[in-house]
């Protein structure tokens, strides 16, 4: 809640009745003062009631001026160096020492507000009863009723206590009792400004109000308000900008100097508080006449306060910025309860040292400004660019291509939600992650047991049943490939590089879907809405909405050999006092075996040299692997890699929930699609990325591991049925008739086998076997033989058509008269009644020798 909801009712008109029951209680009030003996001794009649004493000491005495709310500063790094960049705080303040405050201020407080301030004990009897008969005569005035400043102090305090509470209805209700222009409440605020004259100096108490006091415009205590209406400390004000100050604290609302509109008001109260302190000679009349004759508009220049994510230093820091700030005020260091730390973080002070790379950060929101428009207005455009440091989960960078908006002004090419993070860090829902999900069925093949070189199905097809949790599950799921022409058998390997839908179908259904889905979970992955993941089939190509920046956190676990690091945004916390409190704890598990992960990146490293992710190879030569995503519609495209020490991932979708083809927008600066750039913007994110932590060599899988526990498919041609059937069950395969097709050899024997003879297969799999139905020969390679040696060995083959051509091949000498070649050519299988013509060699010009027939 804001301060300036009730200050007006400080100067709330008082009826006749009101006036006169006012007199009455101030008079009952200083002769009660005066009867205890807080005050010096003043005559005021009628009043020396025991009930009266009774009731005022009842009130409680003290109230600490305690810590005020204060500036949080947040730091980052630049080339390995801790930098200032940004300033957060629940309130506008920076505290100030009595020293450090400007000899004018303290004087026109004291000769605007509190003449006696040095000589009474926190309650000013004369101003006291002046303010009684002025209640009579219509109202409080401004001082509010005979107010001191350690009484306006207490004020203060009650009010800011206020604002520290929990709800907006307690805070309203305690804010509102607490400005209340009613004779209880002057009657606490008398005996609390007692109580705080009693325990503090008056340099305390003048430093406390000073500290304190609002001063309009989200602005709390003369060094703020200095700053933000004059650019300059409260140590060096001049009398003129000191009165203008001070003139505010009455009406924050009427008076404060962020309009020129509060000029007048601001002037005229000003000029009050500048002939006291005239008066009081603490400025002499060349000074006065100088500070009388200046208009406000002569010495204000208003900066706007440099306080906030928004104002955050370094181009793109703002998002990573707001992330730290919520991710701290839930740290214990702050507190045991999050009404403690919100209460610390509002008290401030804090310094906090982020993991931030800034200038790494700088570099990636350029090449999203460049690569993934903010303006784009034909779709709802986001991208992100979020790098992970490997083996501490530390969050390098956190760029993304709109501008930060915490207002919600909703400009088209801004916004207030982070894209990287989860929803309750002021993130979106997630986006589906596409085939980037792949790496966890993979990791869990492997783990399994399955190796790379083992071959699965490929094919687009309705695939069913699986395994979900150890109990068959028969939900029907149709997988599509990504490209046409995807289709048939693939090497695991292979089907990584190529990102094959339905080969991942085939690994998945040899597994257990809920291996998957621990396996994801055991690198941190979680739905970005912190709903459980779903685990329909469908899941195990991305369907579930997750933050970019735990897909990047999850890649560095990857990097990791297999160990998965949480993600850090803070690497240190200092209070106020200076006390290092500590950051982030580094949070680290195994989450797969190293060699497991070992064998996954092996695979993972193919995407960029010869698969999806062509183009994304940095040209420093640092290792790295990747995996592409894209959903079902292309509205989301991923593209997520790492180096030994740093995973980035580059996310960039629709965000409005439309489904519109991001292959099918110009990104307009190179002629690619923002689909198609994807490979080019992630590597030249990477680029400064390896210069900044250099990447080192990843450890490669042995033959074993990349192997796994696969059996190679042993060559059944020419053999019976039942024998192919007898050696697939020996090898542990199952035996799938395939029917008899058109096909070389004797009918019945085995003309092929799918998969082909010498792919690896997992124990189980199924091996469709084809026989032959007699009906076609395999040519054979006559060449250099004679007329009659090839005629007999194609006509054994069962082609009996054979025909001599008219046309002879040129060589002479021993090559005459041998075969130079058959159309059809040598081992080309073909029906037995086809035809088949011998060419021979003839003399050195391709004449005719004779008696060659």
């Amino acid at each position: 809640m804001s301060a300036q909801k009730t200050s007006a009712s400080r100067t709330k008109p008082v009826s006749a009745v009101g006036a006169f029951v006012g007199f009455v209680g101030f008079s009952v009030l200083a002769g009660l003062l005066v009867t205890i003996g807080v005050t010096p001794a003043i005559a005021v009649a009628g009043v020396t009631t025991t009930s009266t004493i009774g009731v005022f000491e009842s009130l409680p005495e003290y109230i600490e001026i305690g810590d005020l709310p204060q500036r949080n500063e947040l730091y980052a790094y630049q080339g390995g160096k801790s930098v200032h960049f940004a300033t957060v705080y629940d309130q506008n303040r920076q505290e100030l020492k009595y020293d450090q405050i400007s000899d004018n201020l303290k004087n026109a407080a004291i000769d605007g507000e509190d003449k006696r301030f040095f000589e009474h004990g926190g309650v000013d009897m004369t101003s006291l009863v002046r303010a009684g008969v002025g209640s009579l005569a219509g109202g409080l005035g401004e001082s509010g009723g005979g107010s001191t400043l350690t009484m306006q102090l207490v004020r203060n305090i009650k009010m800011q206590q206020a604002l520290e509470l929990p709800t907006e209805k307690e805070r309203l209700k305690a804010y509102n009792e607490a400005t209340e222009t009613t004779i209880p409440r002057k009657l606490e605020e008398m005996k609390l400004a007692i109580g705080l004259a009693k325990k503090y100096s008056k340099k305390e108490i003048l430093t406390g109000y000073l500290n304190i006091a609002y001063f309009g415009d989200q602005t709390y205590g003369v060094q703020a308000a200095a700053q933000h209406y004059f650019n300059k400390s409260a140590t060096d004000l001049t009398p003129a900008e000191a009165a203008s100050i001070l003139a505010i604290v009455q009406s924050p609302n009427t008076r404060n100097l962020s309009t020129s509109k509060n000029y007048e008001a601001n002037k005229a109260r000003r000029d009050v508080i500048l002939k006291s302190m005239y008066a009081q000679k603490h400025i002499d009349k060349e000074a006065f006449d100088k500070a009388i004759a200046s208009n406000p508009k002569d010495y204000v220049r208003l900066t706007q306060p440099t306080q906030g994510c928004r104002a955050s230093v370094g181009d793109g820091s703002q998002f990573f910025c707001d992330y730290a700030v919520k991710v701290v005020k839930g740290m214990s260091q702050l507190g045991g309860t999050q009404k403690e730390r919100d209460t610390a973080w509002r008290n401030g002070g804090y310094k906090i040292q982020t993991t931030l790379d800034i200038g790494l950060n700088a570099q990636q929101k350029q090449i999203l400004n460049t690569y993934d428009n903010k303006a784009e207005t034909q779709i709802a455009l986001g991208a992100t660019l979020d790098s992970v440091e490997v083996g501490t989960g530390r969050i390098l960078t956190m760029a993304q291509n709109k501008d930060f908006d915490e207002a919600l002004k909703s400009a088209p090419t801004s916004t207030s939600l982070n894209y990287a993070v989860d929803y309750k860090y002021g993130g979106a829902r997630g986006f589906q992650t596409g085939s980037t999900f792949k790496a966890f069925t993979l990791l869990d093949w492997i783990k399994a047991g399955h190796g790379l070189n083992e071959t699965v199905n490929g094919s687009e097809r309705v695939v069913s049943p699986w395994t979900k949790c150890g109990a068959p599950d028969y939900t029907q799921f149709d997988v599509h490939n990504d490209s046409p022409g995807e289709n048939g058998n693939y090497s695991v390997i292979g089907a990584t590089a190529g990102s094959i839908n339905g080969a991942f179908a085939s690994m998945a259904q040899k597994l257990d879907l809920c291996d998957i889905e621990t396996m994801a979970k055991n690198f941190g992955v979680h739905r970005a809405d912190a709903d459980p993941l779903n685990t329909f089939p469908s899941f195990i190509l991305g369907t579930n909405e997750i933050a970019p920046l735990t897909m990047a956190a999850a890649y560095a676990g990857i990097a990791n050999n297999g160990t998965f690091c949480a993600p850090v945004a803070i690497d240190q916390v200092t209070d106020a006092t200076g006390k290092k409190l500590g950051g982030q704890p580094k949070d680290c598990s195994q989450a797969v075996d190293p060699a497991v992960a070992q064998t996954a990146i092996y695979a993972m490293k193919q995407t960029i040299t010869s698969g999806t992710a062509r183009g994304a190879q940095t040209y420093d030569g640092t290792q790295m692997f990747a995996k592409t995503g894209t959903t079902d519609e292309a509205e989301q495209i991923w593209l997520i890699g790492a180096s030994t020490k740093v995973a980035t991932a580059y996310w960039q979708g629709n965000t409005d929930g439309k489904k519109l083809n991001l292959r099918h927008y110009s990104n307009g600066v190179d002629g690619n699609s923002y689909a198609g750039a994807r490979a080019d913007v992630w590597r030249q994110a990477q680029t400064p990325v390896n210069a900044a932590y250099p990447g080192g060599t990843f450890t490669d899988p042995s033959s074993t591991a990349i192997r796994g526990n696969s059996v190679q498919l042993p060559n059944l041609a020419g053999k019976s049925a039942d024998e192919a059937r007898s050696t697939l069950s020996s090898a542990g395969f199952t035996y799938v008739d395939g029917g008899t097709q058109p096909g070389a050899g004797e009918a019945g024997q085995v003309s092929k086998t799918s998969p082909a003879a010498g792919s690896y297969l997992s124990k189980g799999a199924s091996v469709t076997v084809y026989t032959s139905d007699g009906s076609q020969a395999s040519v054979p390679n006559v060449a250099g033989k004679s007329v009659g040696s090839a005629r007999s060995q194609l006509e054994s083959a069962g082609l009996s058509n054979v025909s001599i051509s008219d046309q002879y091949e040129k060589g002479g000498g021993s090559k005459e008269c041998t075969v130079a070649s058959t159309d059809p050519a040598a081992d080309s299988v073909v029906g037995k009644d086809s035809g088949v013509t011998v060419k021979l060699y003839g003399t050195k010009d391709g004449k005719a020798p004779k008696d060659c027939k």
